[in-house]
């Protein structure tokens, strides 16, 4: 495994193991197979609602507890520097775990100021050994910096071949902020397993096209989240340290660039107010934390 170090000086595996939609009865099992294959890095959100599979999985991993970088993500509901701050203790609560490596808000929606002294609070306390958000835009990253005492360290959002976040890339290299990819196969979108663009380098250097994706965002300095619940991929998608991508490949992969998200656009109206709707819906029922 390789590391990224971040600016605090904790170092972050160069690519995890992200457990978005697995139902949380296969939870554990995944995660097991993950840690079994080479796995150190793997990423969970309190809306997953499956942190407590991912908490079980690496205590009876038999790994060392310092070997396995562990994120998870406050929710939008909880949203505010109260609900924060006690969702991060239910979060360590659900996994069994007396740390989490890496806690960042998911959506740039709310008091997400408030929540952000929540998440510094709880960093300086030794609960968090490193903090970020996901999901925040440059102006909202820059914005967080600006105001925040203790800088992002890391920024998650939807990146691919299809949207390789160009700009918000050096927006994120300029503040020191590392650049993490969730969906890093466009979940599949737009017949990407199938590119000839990418099907082509592949065969150059006898990989798969999600080998040469991963690959890509590496040579980048980004860190890649794929998901997959078979172990032969997962270990597949983890065997992309023996290649590296040259010039010519760089180039023909800028070009696929549609740039703007295809997943899931956090900066649009729609996706803004349903994420709204759902912090104002906690509000009112003082929904339970997840």
């Amino acid at each position: 495994m390789e590391y990224r170090e971040l600016s605090n000086g904790v170092k972050m595996p160069l690519i995890g193991y992200g457990v978005f939609q697995i139902p949380p009865d296969e939870t554990e099992r995944c995660v097991r197979d993950a840690l079994e294959v080479g796995y150190r890095l793997i990423d969970t959100a309190q809306a997953y609602g499956n942190e407590a599979g991912v908490g079980k999985a690496i205590r009876e991993s038999g790994i060392a507890r310092d070997e396995i970088f562990v994120t998870s993500k406050v929710w939008v509901s909880n949203m505010n520097y109260e609900r924060a701050k006690a969702s991060i203790d239910a979060s360590l609560e659900a996994m069994g775990l007396n740390h989490i490596d890496l806690m960042l808000l998911h959506q740039a929606y709310g008091d997400y100021h408030g929540a952000w002294r929540a998440l510094e609070e709880a960093y300086r306390d030794g609960k968090l050994r490193a903090i970020g958000v996901s999901n925040f835009y440059p102006v909202r990253l820059m914005d967080m910096c600006a105001f925040a005492q203790v800088s992002p360290m890391v920024n998650q959002v939807e990146t691919h071949v299809l949207c390789q976040q160009v700009e918000a890339h050096e927006n994120m290299n300029q503040l020191g902020v590392v650049h993490e990819a969730w969906g890093p196969f466009a979940e599949g979108r737009n017949t990407v397993f199938t590119n000839p663009v990418l099907t082509q380098i592949g065969e150059k250097y006898g990989k798969s096209t999600a080998q040469v994706m991963l690959r890509w965002m590496i040579d980048r300095g980004i860190v890649p989240l794929p998901k997959s619940t078979h172990r032969e991929r997962m270990a597949q998608n983890l065997d992309v340290f023996d290649f590296t991508l040259d010039k010519a490949d760089h180039a023909a992969i800028a070009a696929m660039d549609g740039g703007h998200p295809i997943v899931w656009d956090h900066a649009s109206l729609e996706v803004g107010a349903g994420l709204l709707n759902m912090i104002a819906s906690a509000q009112l029922q003082g929904a339970k934390l997840y």
